[in-house]
């Protein structure tokens, strides 16, 4: 064995002795926590650490989506005035919060008891969910049926929602289904129809667990009662609009800027075009083009006082007779675009009338 091979297996075997007198290091159960992303708090904070944000990274924003923000703002001003309507109480309708959320974790989150109305888009050709909290459906409850004001809303646990209430509850969530197909008819009609109403999470499955979805937290206040509405809107469901959602906006205008529209026109007015007045038209050979020479004259089958057409990009825009103005070649326009007659259409076979208004030979 050599000096060297010696030295290395020393080294090795102090490396060794080294590792196995050094303590070993255990982590604590709040450096744990921070590894895998859990919170004591998760509702304090919207920052994910570790692996939890690596598992909910597939997540998409809801911020990408801007169109969104004016739907949401207009659609917290129709409520406020629908409901208003609709309960013949001083309602107060607020944003509380616009999250990505999985559909899976949403459907275990859920506070029962709660109904929850399930509604179709016919043009998106998918499905959203309503869900409202049971403080919100007694004080509905309690409204239209003639409570007391100022006196908070009985609640009754234990027992299922009997048919007056799924009822009201019901006329509610249509007005309230009205009020977003006009937030989005601005930027894209749709028609939305209550499919069905649910009072057990299981039976609102409208999409797969691990699909991404928007939640739309509403906070409805009426006086000293109230409760929450929130709307879930998965990814598929705004996946035919998602282009105009992704556009940018001006106040409220959805993308559209008046001052650049009528520029745009002012500009077209004024934009200058080439015009064509053509003489002749001849079909001639290959060999005849090819044999043309500096000086040669071609004959025309047109007069001095025979009709050309005026043309821009191919298409005729109307007919009219040269002359001469000064010491520039003119075209006087006796037939505009308006008088001119379209061409009978090819599978009707009609016979070709002389037209009266042209004068000189045809062409």
């Amino acid at each position: 064995m050599s000096a060297s091979d010696t030295l290395e297996k020393e080294a090795l075997n102090a490396a060794a002795e080294a590792a196995a007198k050094a303590p070993e290091r255990v982590l604590n159960q709040d450096e744990i926590d921070s590894l895998l992303g859990f919170e004591v708090d998760e509702e304090s904070t919207t920052e994910r650490h570790g692996i939890d944000a690596i598992v909910n990274s597939a997540l998409v924003s809801y911020e990408r989506l801007p169109m969104l923000e004016i739907v949401f703002d207009r659609l917290v001003r129709l409520m406020t005035v629908s409901l208003r309507n609709f309960t013949s109480d001083n309602v107060e309708v607020s944003l509380d919060n616009v999250s990505s959320i999985r559909f899976g974790d949403y459907l275990n989150s859920i506070p029962l008891p709660a109904i929850l109305a399930v509604f179709r888009a016919k043009q998106w050709d998918n499905y959203g969910m309503f869900t409202v909290d049971s403080n919100l459906i007694y004080s509905i409850v309690d409204v239209l049926l003639g409570g007391r004001r100022g006196t908070a809303a009985m609640r009754i646990e234990g027992r299922p929602y009997t048919t007056i209430e799924l009822n009201l509850v019901q006329r509610m969530i249509e007005v309230v289904l009205q009020d977003v197909q006009a937030a989005f008819e601005p930027l894209s009609p749709v028609t939305l129809e209550l499919d069905r109403m649910e009072t057990n999470p299981r039976f609102a499955a409208i999409a797969r667990p691990a699909n991404a979805a928007i939640l739309v937290k509403l906070r409805v206040d009426m006086e000293d009662r109230g409760g929450r509405i929130e709307m879930l809107l998965p990814y598929a469901t705004l996946e035919p609009i998602r282009e105009l959602l992704l556009q940018m906006f001006m106040g409220e205008k959805f993308g559209r800027d008046s001052i650049w529209e009528s520029h745009l026109a002012t500009e077209l007015w004024s934009t200058r075009v080439p015009l064509e007045a053509v003489l002749d038209e001849q079909m001639l050979t290959l060999r005849d083009v090819m044999d043309f020479e500096v000086g040669q004259t071609l004959m025309l089958n047109n007069g001095p006082d025979g009709m050309i057409d005026l043309r821009c990009g191919g298409v005729k825009l109307g007919r009219g007779k040269m002359g001469r103005v000064g010491n520039h070649v003119a075209v006087r326009v006796d037939q505009a675009i308006k008088h001119m007659k379209r061409p009978a259409s090819p599978q009707v076979d009609q016979p070709k009338s002389p037209e009266p208004q042209i004068a000189g030979p045809d062409k």
